[in-house]
């Protein structure tokens, strides 16, 4: 059922191309929603099926490969990372897949045809750097986002979905 949500949240995302991202980012409340209920192995399926079939079906692969490379699986690890006593540390291993995932994700684009044509813009390394930037930036907002709505979700929303888990 999760996976089937996920997915409609994803198609919902390449239907309408400017929420993209905004719906590869709910998608992944579902995984989170399953590590806390379930734990272990349901995140790591309601992962993999989602990203399959919304790598699959989808007409605009964009926001399949958001939350394939990123944004499906962060929730996920984002528990076992957060484990580390180091907050220093913590953020470095975050900012540090962050990173590989953003190269993965260009380097997929190329596979899926999935066109952000940024040659147009003038600047060139320095508009680079301001992206490179603007990435690591969205990583701290949707960490700290993922945060608080965990927090929501045990505080006020759990005992509410009980029933249904």
């Amino acid at each position: 059922m999760a996976s089937a949500l996920g997915v409609t949240v994803l198609y919902l995302g390449s239907f309408i191309e400017v929420l993209d991202i905004s719906m590869a980012v709910l998608a992944s409340v579902l995984c989170t929603v399953m590590v806390i209920e379930y734990g272990k192995g349901a995140p790591w399926s309601v992962f993999f099926v989602t990203a399959l079939l919304s790598l699959l079906l989808l007409p605009n692969k964009f926001p399949a490969l958001l939350y394939a490379v990123f944004f499906g699986y962060y929730p996920i690890i984002k528990e076992k990372i957060e484990k580390i006593p180091s907050r220093i540390a913590q953020w470095a291993i975050k900012l540090g897949v962050f990173g590989v995932a953003t190269v993965l994700l260009f380097l997929l684009m190329n596979v899926f045809t999935v066109d952000l044509d940024m040659s147009e813009l003038p600047g060139g390394t320095i508009i680079k750097a301001g992206f490179a930037i603007l990435i690591a930036l969205t990583l701290v907002i949707y960490d700290l986002a993922l945060t608080k709505i965990i927090t929501f979700y045990i505080i006020r929303l759990r005992n509410r979905f009980k029933k249904i888990f």
